[in-house]
């Protein structure tokens, strides 16, 4: 049998649709949030409103600013699932610092320097240890709960200076700090992951570990600073959940933010496989999420089901990335 060339229209066809995937691959997650937005402007006329949105940002900025150190996490290939315990004890830490010595400085770098320690932990049992991130984060995650259980004997744990609270009660034009603070970490991030040699090595690593290494990439080197820049940003939203209230309940604080991060990932575009994905993506997977919880609260869907709404996201985003890579 005689293969025949294609012809000039089948090549231009199949250009088209190449570009096609292209542009659906690159702007799915932003096409999603209109569509998202859209209906729930439909189907809520007080959702459509600048407070309303400002609202929304204020409350994904905690969870934007873990799923930022998560994305690098898992563009490397790995997966931190102690955020939300490490958020409850840093949480404690800075307002312990904060009560002993009553200076907020003070507070927010033991936590930034704890939480970096506590990336480096990770980073030595996935590097060193040789230990799937998946347990080594586990085995942090039910550590990290069990010391700040001990530590505020099961309680919560209350500051003493009343500035603290600016951090996160202060608005300016409208918005409040922690979302200038979850748009300034996007844009470093951003930069951090594409126009640093670290982000190239960072992808290089998640795409091939093996050829990595045959590149002389020091990969145990990068994998040390993903894990701690994933923990010191947990260290930094943990600072802002405590200076919300001003307190971190030990049992509650950062129940489950873990999967809520994990998700804004996934739904942003980010391979569970690692070496693809996009801090822009991310930020837009963020903000889908804050939609989808304000949209549940306006129809006043009980809250117990919107885990029930993430964990489909998820599952439909991975099967939706797993089409794409057949």
């Amino acid at each position: 049998m005689i293969n025949t060339p294609p012809t000039a229209k089948e090549t231009g066809v199949a250009s088209w649709r190449a570009r096609g995937h292209a542009v659906w691959s690159e702007y799915s997650v932003v096409v999603a949030f209109v569509a998202i937005f859209l209906i729930a402007s439909l189907v809520n006329s007080h959702f459509a409103s600048l407070d309303n949105f400002a609202n929304i940002l204020r409350q994904v900025s905690i969870i934007g600013i873990i799923s930022l150190g998560m994305t690098v996490v898992m563009l490397s290939g790995g997966i931190d699932l102690s955020v939300g315990a490490v958020l409850a004890l840093l949480g404690a830490l800075s307002v312990s610092v904060l009560n002993a010595t009553q200076s907020v400085l003070l507070a927010l770098l033991a936590a930034l320097l704890a939480g970096a320690g506590v990336g480096a932990l990770n980073g030595l049992m996935v590097t060193r240890g040789k230990i799937p991130s998946f347990i080594a984060t586990l085995g942090m995650m039910a550590s990290a709960r069990s010391i700040v259980l001990y530590f505020a004997e099961g309680g919560s744990l209350s500051g003493k200076a009343e500035a603290y609270t600016a951090i996160a009660n202060t608005e300016w034009l409208g918005l409040s700090v922690p979302v200038y603070i979850f748009l300034a970490m996007t844009l470093l991030v951003y930069v951090l992951m594409h126009k640093t040699r670290f982000g190239r090595y960072v992808y290089a690593i998640g795409s091939n570990e093996k050829a990595a290494l045959l590149s002389t990439i020091r990969v145990n080197g990068v994998k040390m600073g993903v894990y701690m820049l994933c923990s010191t940003f947990v260290a930094l939203a943990a600072v802002v959940e405590s200076s919300r209230l001003n307190s971190i309940s030990s049992a509650s604080s950062g129940l489950s933010y873990e999967l809520d991060a994990i998700a804004a990932v996934i739904i942003g575009g980010t391979r569970m496989s690692g070496g693809r994905g996009k801090v822009v993506g991310t930020f837009f997977g963020v903000l889908i999420l804050g939609v989808l919880n304000n949209m549940l609260n306006l129809m006043n869907i009980s809250p117990y089901l919107q885990g029930l709404v993430k964990g489909l996201i998820i599952i439909i985003a991975v099967l939706l990335q797993k089409k794409e890579q057949q």
